[in-house]
């Protein structure tokens, strides 16, 4: 059985103070929530301070991006090396990552590969929009960028694969348990099968897209789902950790 796992990203949201705050509020209600993993992923400039903040608790930190180059002149951008020590797990190609700022498939699988080099661990996103769904491509187009994310990668340890349809990210429009289910066990874990062999059998796959609390239990219902990857519910402590318990109850 895979790890458990709910990560919340913050996104451009919370300023340092407040970053602080929520991450002492999620600190402070964790150990009620027993057998899954708490990711927190703030913005870059409160990876220190919440970092501190859930310090000797078992609540882990994550960043939300980082370059695949360890140094240059590159403004703006944060390298691999800086995240050492200041956080656990960066997640990589997140489809607004994609959609606003030219991400691709390759520059995932560099940022993937650095970021393993200095022992950060991967979550991997991956999703469809609406059109290439109704168009009956979602599951060539997620198989693909599970193998071009993936390409020459093998270590599994600790990598997370984070189903996000894009077309249910922000909207409210959360992809039903079963829909969710068919691409994670189909396209995802089938690819993930093709690459890892039997190591496949122990990458955490996350739902991502307007999960909450009162549908993370639908979804940690299915086999193939192993937690979430959280958005808004992420931004107030009470919400993320009642996700995380409707995951825990639901894997029982």
């Amino acid at each position: 059985m895979p790890a458990l796992v709910v990560a919340g990203n913050w996104k451009m949201n919370t300023t340092v103070p407040e970053a602080t705050a929520l991450a002492f509020g999620v600190k402070n209600g964790a150990a009620a929530v027993t057998g899954v993993e708490l990711v927190l992923c703030p913005p870059f400039v409160s990876l220190s301070a919440v970092k501190d903040a859930v310090a000797g608790s078992a609540v882990k930190v994550g960043a939300q991006n980082m370059h695949f180059q360890e140094s240059g002149a590159y403004t703006g951008e944060v390298s691999p090396g800086m995240l050492r020590g200041l956080c656990d797990y960066v997640i990589l190609g997140h489809s607004e990552r994609r959609q606003m700022f030219g991400e691709t498939d390759e520059s995932v699988n560099s940022k993937i590969k650095a970021g393993q080099a200095v022992g950060l661990k991967p979550i991997l996103c991956v999703g469809e929009t609406l059109e290439q769904r109704e168009q009956g491509k979602a599951a060539d187009v997620i198989s693909g960028q599970v193998r071009a994310g993936l390409d020459g990668v093998t270590d599994t340890s600790g990598l997370i694969i984070a189903y996000e349809p894009i077309w249910a990210i922000g909207t409210g429009q959360a992809a039903t348990p079963e829909t969710a289910a068919e691409i994670m066990g189909g396209p995802i874990f089938e690819t993930l099968r093709s690459l890892f062999s039997a190591a496949a059998d122990s990458i955490s796959l996350l739902y991502g897209g307007s999960m909450n609390a009162s549908n993370a239990g639908e979804y940690a219902a299915q086999d193939c789902i192993h937690g979430g990857l959280v958005g808004g519910a992420a931004l107030q402590a009470d919400q993320f950790l009642q996700v995380a318990a409707a995951v825990a109850s639901a894997k029982g």
